[in-house]
């Protein structure tokens, strides 16, 4: 039976009853009765009891079976009042800049004609791991929940929109032309507009198999920089196709099942020593001549080199000299450039990709993309031509300048209401 603190409180309740009493007066023999002073021992006897493992499990579970939290905390001991590392609160100026970050996001993709979609923040682990790469599956948060399900916060928006799209199935028509923004959580090393959560915008183009939906992409993209006061000379594209890799490999014999994991590989150049490099590629069956020459064709800054390496045949080629044809075209000429070892980390690329970049050469990617023509057949859909990009939030607001170029549009409008006396007058 439940424990009743005080059961004499209820003898002085305006209901007072001389049964009532008497029957009170009998319980207080019978129900166990805890003073205020020994609950409080009690439980903080029972926290310290908890084992420092347990604690650490709750604390530190990034994936994995999911930990129950202990029953008893030390309700004396102080909060961190930080938000978990690698996260952020959002007090009001901050929200201005987010605020006004989205707008922007939505106006230029619906200027684009794109419509807005969303998805869950947790879904299927085996939704980010089936295509991914092995970068994101050591960086998910993912653990089992109370029905032996293994679930995942998202990383990234695009195998979501392919799990819709196979969802919807024929009750959507082709084109799609879709948006979202989004919270994305990834345990990443943290480093200047790198974070553990962050809000992604995507733009995705379904059903369009020629080179004019990139295009249309990366046009987009720049004019959301030209609405925020950042021009060409501050960030700039830089441009490739997966099939410059593809054509390299298949010269060397190389099996297509390890195409995922070379690009992987390829993807830190930059980030890590060109020998650790070359010892990784070694490590999934590249010879050294292979390497060598892979290595070569990915220093090509230019069409022209990489035409004279390669040959005019090679699809590739085609490929990219239409989207700098389209660019020519759509005035952005100046904002992009080719760079033959761009191939972004994600496995499910399949053609043309490209990443933003700050011309000062001090952040990480700003945004990327690409084609992903067989993603949606790897969930059991049908092989459907698709491209888009993700653009991080984090990131571009440490671009130079952006803070100074946002200030003057973020001040808060101040003014005075006056509202009319609710005190009845004398």
């Amino acid at each position: 039976m439940r424990a009743i603190t005080n059961p004499s409180f209820l003898i002085h309740h305006h209901h007072y009853h001389p049964l009532a009493s008497a029957v009170l007066r009998s319980l207080r023999h019978r129900l166990p009765v805890f003073s205020p002073s020994l609950i409080r021992v009690r439980a903080q006897s029972t926290s310290t009891s908890t084992s420092h493992a347990e604690l650490d499990n709750v604390r530190t579970g990034r994936s994995g079976s999911l930990a129950s939290p202990p029953t008893h905390l030390d309700v004396t001991q102080k909060i961190d009042v930080n938000p978990p590392k690698g996260t952020r609160d959002f007090p009001p100026e901050e929200m201005r800049l987010r605020n006004w970050l989205f707008q922007n996001f939505r106006e230029v993709s619906q200027l684009f004609g794109f419509e807005e979609v969303d998805f869950p923040v947790l879904e299927s682990e085996a939704l980010f791991i089936r295509k991914a790469g092995e970068e994101i599956r050591d960086q998910l948060y993912c653990f089992e929940d109370r029905g032996n399900r293994r679930v995942a916060l998202r990383p990234e928006l695009t195998p979501s929109l392919a799990r819709l799209v196979i969802q919807k199935g024929k009750s959507v028509s082709l084109p799609l032309k879709w948006f979202a923004i989004g919270q994305c959580w990834r345990y990443e090393r943290m480093t200047r507009g790198r974070r553990r959560e962050h809000y992604q915008w995507n733009m995705d183009i379904i059903g369009v198999p020629h080179v004019t939906a990139e295009a249309e992409l990366i046009s987009s993209i720049i004019t959301f920089f030209k609405r925020i006061g950042i021009t060409s000379s501050d960030v700039g594209f830089k441009v490739s196709s997966r099939k410059v890799l593809q054509e390299v490999l298949r010269r060397y014999s190389i099996p297509e099942s390890l195409f995922g994991r070379v690009c992987v590989i390829i993807d830190k150049l930059e980030k890590i020593p060109i020998d650790d490099i070359k010892k990784e590629l070694m490590s999934v069956e590249l010879s050294e001549d292979a390497v060598e020459e892979l290595l070569q064709i990915l220093s090509v800054k230019s069409l022209t080199k990489l035409e004279e390496k390669l040959g005019s045949s090679v699809e590739a080629l085609a490929d990219l000299k239409q989207l700098f044809s389209l660019a020519e075209k759509y005035g952005y000429s100046d904002w992009i450039q080719f760079d033959a070892s761009i191939v972004r980390g994600l496995a499910y690329y399949t053609g043309i990709v490209f990443e933003g970049f700050d011309r000062e050469g001090k952040l990480r990617a700003i945004c990327g993309g690409g084609r992903y023509d067989r993603l949606l057949s790897t969930f059991g859909g049908d092989d459907i031509p698709a491209c888009g990009f993700g653009f991080g939030d984090a990131v571009i607001v440490e671009v130079s300048g952006t803070y100074t170029l946002l200030g003057c549009r973020l001040d808060v409008e101040h003014f005075t209401v006056y509202f009319p006396s609710i005190t009845p007058s004398c």
